[in-house]
């Protein structure tokens, strides 16, 4: 008994402990976020946290210093997976790595504190609870760090080998979580980053791509889907832009078991919107990765992978719309009333064609929900700072995201309440509140801003769907989405990824346009600017009778009718999913060329050449 204490006290007692952290965090994550591992994924996901903490155990200064950095390290694999799956409906993925900085800077009040803190206790115990002097502590750390790189080193076996033993669905890494558990889901997700490559596309695979992609450009001039107006395509109009990317707006009023007792949006918007045939945009991300929205919406590119490509995968000078106007005699400007570092904006508007970006330091912080400058505010500041450039008719491109839409939706005392919910969760309402006063703040705007440039072409639209309870709670109560992604129709998935789109061709009036891939939408405003010539993002024009929308491991797909397919894998046979997965491969690998690669696309003159491609908009459904 008496050697069994040594043991007991140095071993079983803090392994045990690691078992009692697993079972309290799993049970908190249940409870609090409806967050459930399956059963079955619990075993081998337990052994592994038991292997890690023997080795870390070998390493510990004491048992007490090992329980504490064991409890931090498991709190950011359980609570942090669980925060993100209820939030954004996905789990961390290792490229949320790069995003860190943008997403504590999202944090404020005892938020950030909060998250300060955590990291300053995680760091802490890293430092304090190492001693390797002893010989079993170099082996441990020998044996710790071999596994590593073993996980760098030969990451595709490992891959393989685990996506046979616990899945693999890309579209669906909610349920990827769920099955394996966090331990098991990082080390898995971790070596299949770790097999990618940034090897840019060679010259011979990007000519190929874009002698696929020259077939659809063909067609689209020889049908005539150039811009009616167009009487002299040789002479661009030089007309003003102006693109609001209006933050988490969505329309609420679906959502049926709400019981709202009046119309979410102002009555104005809402006929305005009516006047555009309630047009949509088909957007890239869900709950936030606004940066995504804004990438499609700027280069005419889709975004299908889980990154953020502000932060990674935008390293060339880009010719992106702004570019493009720049180098046709606009002056481009972008206005955010948030850190310039957030998302990499700072980097990445100047590497799309911004000359002037104004930020969260250049407007004054008078009219605050929360710590988000209202949108009346950041539209009265914007039009102010603009006016030198209306009066002497310098043409424009004016970029505007607003900051006002935020979670947890924040209203201040001038903003009372004026939409009741009285059957549905108190955010929902906070929500609805939220985007009434963003259009009612929008169309004041509107209206003076097409007073004073009444030929702009004005575009608007949500960059993604709000966050309206854990498990899509807000969403399933009324049917639009069901609670989890592996139990959506294949219309649900247009639903979660579509948000309000306005587009206004100056005194004409609104745009009818359908649903619109965001990455179509630069294409649009060259259309109705009547610019002849062809740009690099018109090789995204999808082939006939469909439209695309790209989605991590999911493919949708709109046809005439109305009909949705949600192509879910890859080797799909259906014959729309082989169009579009064919699509997707030449438009990847074009745009991994022009943004990260070595540009053959723009170097080698491998833009098609045909005398127009302009189209007033793609097909929409």
């Amino acid at each position: 008994m008496t050697r069994l204490r040594p043991l007991l006290r140095h071993w079983i007692a803090p392994l045990l402990g690691v078992v009692l952290l697993y079972a309290a965090y799993q049970a908190a994550a249940a409870w609090a976020l409806g967050v459930s591992l399956r059963p079955e994924a619990i075993p081998a996901d337990l052994g592994l946290h038991l292997v890690l903490a023997v080795l870390l155990l070998s390493m510990a200064r004491n048992r007490w210093t090992f329980l504490v950095l064991m409890a931090v390290l498991m709190a950011l694999l359980h609570i942090g997976n669980a925060i993100k799956l209820a939030v954004l409906g996905g789990p961390i993925m290792p490229d949320d790595a790069l995003a860190l900085r943008s997403l504590l800077l999202l944090l404020s009040g005892w938020w950030f504190a909060l998250a300060a803190l955590f990291l300053a206790v995680m760091g802490g115990a890293l430092v304090l609870a190492f001693d390797l002097r002893p010989w079993r502590a170099r082996i441990a750390a020998g044996a710790l760090a071999g596994l590593v790189l073993a996980l760098f080193l030969a990451p595709r076996p490992i891959v393989a080998g685990m996506d046979r033993e616990f899945g693999n669905v890309v579209w669906n890494q909610r349920g990827n979580y769920l099955s394996r558990g966090p331990l098991v889901h990082l080390i898995q997700e971790t070596a299949r980053y770790a097999t990618r490559t940034d090897t840019a596309p060679g010259k011979a695979a990007v000519a190929a791509a874009a002698e696929t992609l020259e077939p659809t450009l063909h067609l689209a001039t020889s049908r005539g889907d150039v811009d009616p107006r167009a009487d002299d395509v040789g002479v661009p109009v030089k007309r003003n832009v102006h693109v609001i990317l209006m933050e988490t707006f969505w329309d609420p009023s679906v959502l049926k078991n709400a019981g709202f007792d009046r119309d979410p949006f102002d009555k104005e918007f809402r006929a305005l919107w009516r006047q555009s045939g309630n047009s949509r945009a088909l957007v890239p991300v869900f709950g936030g990765y606004t940066a995504n929205s804004e990438f499609e919406a700027l280069c005419g590119f889709p975004v299908n992978q889980d990154w953020v490509v502000f932060e990674g995968r935008l390293r060339n000078q880009a010719p992106c719309l702004p570019r493009t106007l720049h180098e046709a005699g606009y002056t481009t400007l972008a206005s955010h009333p948030n850190a310039a570092a957030f998302w990499n904006r700072v980097n990445a508007y100047d590497r799309i064609g911004f000359n002037l970006f104004w930020s969260g330091k250049d407007f004054d912080q008078d009219d605050l929900n929360g710590h988000y400058l209202s949108d009346a505010s950041l539209y009265r500041q914007v039009l102010r700072k603009i006016d030198p450039l209306l009066e002497t008719g310098t043409p424009t491109l004016d970029y505007i995201v607003t900051f006002f839409g935020h979670l947890d939706y924040p209203l201040n005392d001038q903003r009372p309440v004026v939409v009741h919910a009285p059957g549905a969760d108190p955010v929902v309402q906070r929500y609805a509140n939220t985007v009434y006063y963003k259009t009612h703040e929008l169309m004041a705007f509107l209206k003076q801003l097409r007073k004073r440039d009444p030929e702009a072409v004005v575009v608007i639209f949500g960059d993604h769907l709000p966050f309206l309870g854990g498990n899509f709670d807000a969403y399933a109560q009324s049917g639009v989405l069901a609670e989890s992604r592996d139990r959506f129709d294949d219309s649900m998935f247009r639903t979660q990824y579509a948000t309000p789109l306005l587009v206004i061709d100056g005194r004409n009036g609104p745009v009818k346009l359908g649903a619109v891939p965001l990455y179509r939408v630069p294409s649009v405003v060259l259309s109705l600017l009547q610019r002849p010539e062809p740009s690099v993002m018109d090789m995204t024009h999808m082939p006939p009778g469909v439209v695309i929308r790209p989605l991590p491991g999911l493919n949708l797909v709109l046809s005439p009718g109305g009909s949705v397919t949600a192509c879910r894998q890859a080797s799909d046979p259906r014959r729309q999913c082989r169009t579009a997965q064919d699509w997707l491969r030449s438009v990847s690998t074009v745009g991994a060329d022009l943004f990260w690669g070595k540009q053959h696309v723009l170097r080698d003159d491998m833009l098609p050449a045909a005398a127009s491609y302009r189209q007033s908009a793609d097909l929409t459904i």
